[in-house]
């Protein structure tokens, strides 16, 4: 693939940056990205990178992979857009199709498409409030499920995401979601749900309960499967609908297509982004067919919801997912991940925590290994080591200390082992530090 390198520079990118983009929004990395291909990325200095984020979870398949970029050459060839609202067009009915084809949920099935995460939560919950009428939703602390109100209500997590942005809306109850590393268990986290319907809100009022199978922007932290499965009987129990946010666990990234899938449980509605489309703007929610047509017609939709481009890419990626065995790779990347960081922690007194599922693996730094005092500023300096020796990847948690990692499921071994590699040595340079 031949890239012709831009005349910009870092420095002119900088400067541009900080005149004309608010503080607001940050980079991870202070670095201008000019092209990249499968699991590499290189800067407008002609720097190489191994890419350990992939735009947070969002490139299971690799950057610019063949089948992707040729589905959306074929679709732009056709139409950019239409909107589904006034005419149809195929890539959105046979992606439909496709989700609704792996989708873990029980009978028949439907799907609709937005742009954004954030997008799909709020709709899911629509759809859950229109299925049930009822008005209220529980969520968990730790939890990330985006930036508008709705969705921000629901985000377990106060810095930096919900800031002065208050007030939030209302009919929105949190619950502490089980992260044993931090004291809660399968059982407490249960027994604090029920108190919550007890003293806060009746299980009558109660639409649905929206939970991630892994804890993504709140430290990679996998829920027990006892406890998705006894939360899946308790709302059962209650006819409150359970609404999986698998925005970036989703299409193999855990080793199942479906996170939810490891616990065998089945919920009523999923909502789905990031890798859907690789890079591409679209989301989705897709849920049991009875509890999707609880809108009246007109209730659901959006200008650019299912851009025919975007939904071209998303089938292109859910034959790569299938022919490529992405979530099988992703299986075997975790346990190399995972062998590695366990090697790290037995090294490296920092190293208070190692968890995940498949290749969402993340490791949780603290100062002290019986305090568990979160070590957030040698997380940040571990970042920018690995940084330089050219690998990027990013930091997660309520308190910024876990190491997470994110890279394409399709990265070749030995680019595998080059990042972890580095990894390791800017961890052991941290330590060498203190």
């Amino acid at each position: 693939m031949r890239v012709e390198k831009q005349s910009s520079t870092q420095a002119d990118l900088t400067e541009l940056r900080a005149k004309y983009v608010p503080r607001g929004i940050t980079s991870a990395h202070p670095i201008a990205a000019d092209h990249a291909n499968g699991s590499e990325l290189w800067d407008v200095d002609g720097r190489r990178y191994i890419d350990f984020a992939g735009g947070i979870g969002v490139m299971n398949v690799g950057h610019n992979h063949p089948r992707v970029m040729e589905a959306v050459r074929a679709q732009l060839e056709r139409a950019t857009h239409t909107s589904f609202q006034v005419v149809v067009y195929e890539s959105y009915l046979r992606l439909a199709e496709r989700l609704c084809e792996v989708a873990p949920l029980p009978g028949p099935k439907k799907a609709i498409f937005f742009s954004t995460g954030a997008e799909a939560i709020e709709n899911a919950v629509k759809i859950a409030r229109a299925f049930t009428g009822r008005p209220a939703v529980i969520s968990f602390r730790g939890s990330f499920h985006g930036r508008t109100l709705l969705t921000l209500s629901l985000t377990g997590s106060v810095s930096p995401y919900k800031q002065n942005f208050g007030p939030y809306a209302a009919e929105v109850y949190q619950s502490p979601f089980p992260y044993e590393y931090r004291g809660w268990t399968t059982e407490r986290a249960l027994a604090s749900l029920e108190s919550l319907f007890e003293s806060e809100v009746s299980p009558k009022r109660v639409a649905a309960v929206v939970i991630e199978p892994v804890l993504g922007e709140g430290g990679f932290v996998p829920a027990p499967a006892d406890f998705l499965q006894r939360l899946r009987v308790l709302t059962e129990r209650h006819g409150i609908l359970l609404i999986v946010d698998e925005i970036q666990t989703g299409f193999g990234r855990t080793g199942k297509f479906f996170a939810i899938e490891h616990s065998g449980v089945k919920p009523d509605l999923v909502a789905v982004a990031k890798s859907l489309a690789a890079g591409f703007p679209l989301s989705g929610v897709v849920g049991r067919a009875d509890v999707m047509d609880a809108p009246d017609p007109g209730g659901l939709g959006g200008t650019y919801g299912g851009n025919p481009v975007a939904c071209a890419a998303g089938v292109a990626v859910m034959d790569v997912m299938r022919d490529e065995k992405l979530p099988e790779r992703a299986a075997r990347i975790g346990s190399v991940i995972e062998e590695r960081m366990q090697s790290w922690a037995a090294e490296h007194d920092i190293v208070g925590d190692v968890r995940g599922l498949g290749a969402m693996m993340g490791m949780e730094l603290v100062r002290d290994r019986g305090t568990k005092e979160p070590a957030d500023k040698e997380a940040a300096a571990i970042l920018a080591a690995a940084r330089e020796k050219g690998l990027i990847v990013l930091r997660a948690g309520t308190y910024h200390n876990v190491i997470r990692t994110l890279m394409p499921l399709t990265i070749p071994d030995d680019q595998l082992m080059e990042g972890l590699d580095i990894l390791g040595s800017a961890l052991a340079e941290a330590r060498s530090k203190k």
